[in-house]
């Protein structure tokens, strides 16, 4: 799973926007943007891309420019198409279990608006105040025997 935390998030999204078609560094970054919070940080786009590159995911050539010095630009491999298509249906299960998580967590957050608490029904059901850990916390009448 650690190839889909979000540190590691940038390099699927350069192998989409290669496989869209071939780019330069500078203009992958600005496309970027669009798709991951890259806070303006070009050369962590180029150190991603060197690290693409250097799995065999990406090639680059060297390509002279009219209006200024040449320009390196990445193309997608076969293995980068393949690893792309890899990381997306990962990404669709991890899309999946985020959904779930997340309506679970809707639902109590709507129980507990209604019932006019911080605690859901289930909790106060079941006698208690649950943690964040799931333990629910001890009744203070038991702990002193009354």
């Amino acid at each position: 799973m650690s190839d889909l935390e979000p540190r590691n998030f940038i390099q699927p999204c350069l192998l989409l926007l290669l496989r869209e078609c071939p780019d330069h560094g500078y203009e992958l970054a600005a496309r970027l943007r669009t798709m991951h919070d890259v806070d303006g940080d070009a050369g962590g786009v180029y150190r991603a891309l060197r690290g693409l590159e250097r799995q065999g995911l990406v090639r680059s050539q060297w390509q002279a420019s009219d209006v200024g010095p040449a320009r390196r630009t990445y193309s997608i491999t076969r293995e980068g198409i393949a690893s792309l298509d890899a990381r997306a249906q990962d990404l669709a299960h991890v899309h999946e279990a985020l959904h779930v998580f997340l309506d679970r967590y809707a639902r109590v957050r709507r129980c507990e608006e209604l019932n006019g608490s911080g605690v859901s029904a289930d909790a106060r059901r079941a006698g208690g105040r649950s943690g964040g850990n799931g333990v629910r916390a001890a009744d203070p009448s038991r702990a002193t025997g009354r």
